[in-house]
């Protein structure tokens, strides 16, 4: 006899977004139900140890709380996603100071690290938020295909097996789409005139 899993019912999103802004604690377990899973596997793309995800998880949802209201976000999945991957950001640099082992999060960030090298001068601080709205530029004008597959390497911090998984292809076809992708992305910060 097989295992039958039962399906749990969860709330749209508009409905748990209502009860966040009723002040209902019901809006935590319902987003517990519908996201944990996802919320979770951000969390390991940056953090290795189970307790400092489950730690980011609960972070996160306290984040979502604290911040609706007075915020009002139109798609609650990318919303707790950025909060999440503030939180273990911020767990990951923790850990780093403490030298535990490397994460996803700081392989593909070192896979960027030749087109984003640290200037360190005085103008660093202005220089970044400048090279954040160019990147965000151009990602935003990428096929769906490969904004799906940068979002999931360097925002999500996804591995490469992961990414393949869902692609429904092999490591090294993503492995070639990232390599192309950062070569267009260092071509068009070139013309922009990030000196690189």
């Amino acid at each position: 006899m097989g295992l039958v899993r039962k399906r749990v019912e969860t709330l749209d999103d508009g409905a748990i977004v209502a009860l966040y802004w009723q002040r209902d604690e019901r809006a935590i377990q319902e987003t517990d139900v519908k996201y944990r899973g996802f919320l979770l596997s951000i969390a390991r793309n940056f953090v290795r140890d189970l307790r400092d995800g489950e730690e980011c998880l609960n972070d996160t949802y306290i984040g979502a709380w604290n911040a609706i209201p007075p915020s009002r976000p139109s798609h609650l999945q990318a919303f707790l996603a950025t909060i999440m991957r503030r939180v273990a950001i911020n767990r990951y640099n923790a850990n780093q100071r403490q030298k535990r082992s490397a994460s996803e999060f700081a392989i593909s960030l070192s896979e960027l690290e030749e087109l984003v090298a640290d200037r360190g001068d005085v103008h660093a601080e202005l220089e970044a938020k400048e090279l954040a709205l160019l990147i965000g530029r151009f990602v935003r004008g990428l096929p769906e295909r490969q904004l799906y597959v940068f979002i999931g390497r360097y925002y999500l911090a996804q591995p490469l097996a992961k990414i393949a998984e869902e692609l429904g292809c092999g490591i090294s076809t993503v492995k070639r789409e990232l390599a192309v992708i950062k070569g267009k992305l260092k071509e068009y910060l070139e013309r922009e005139g990030y000196c690189l």
